[in-house]
């Protein structure tokens, strides 16, 4: 497995495994291009074998905060139906963070996940132990500020201080 930087042409695959994940809010087509050529840096694809031109398999695509510019934000983790249960997500989110940490300094990492997603739960809260961060949690969205109705309230988990 490959962990590398998104490139433009990987975003079609992101979207893909987003969509086929069945569990993700689903983004245009055009955001998931604009995210694999805008935030690569702070984003991570997984391939499998040695062809460069090797479909992804899984992504996470993160950013990080404007007012707050020591904390990735994780927007996505997705892992492709053939790759799940490997430890992949886990693996992901430590090439990525540990990138990230070396060039920007990274302390803090955020994420926000809905109250039924209990493997995004586990991924995170053990990302955390790994780390020797603590979790904290609190609804940053609560489900009536979804103007479309029928959204869960998704909870944000601040882990850190973060070391590498």
């Amino acid at each position: 497995m490959r962990l590398e930087r998104p490139e433009v042409k990987d975003g079609a695959a992101c979207w893909r495994i987003a969509r086929d994940s069945k569990t993700l809010d689903l983004n245009s087509s055009y955001s998931y291009l604009l995210w694999c050529r805008d935030f690569a840096g702070t984003s991570v694809v997984a391939r499998v074998g040695d062809d460069p031109e090797g479909e992804p398999v899984g992504f996470i695509t993160g950013y990080i905060r404007p007012e707050r510019p020591r904390t990735l934000l994780i927007w996505q983790v997705a892992v492709d139906e053939s790759q799940r249960g490997r430890g992949l997500a886990g693996s992901m989110l430590d090439e990525l963070t540990s990138r990230v940490a070396h060039r920007e300094g990274l302390t803090t990492l955020e994420t926000t996940i809905s109250p039924d997603n209990k493997a995004s739960q586990r991924l995170f809260t053990s990302f955390a132990e790994r780390h020797g961060a603590s979790v904290d949690r609190e609804v940053l969205f609560p489900a009536e500020q979804f103007p479309d109705g029928g959204h869960e309230p998704e909870v944000l988990y601040h882990i850190g201080p973060l070391t590498f």
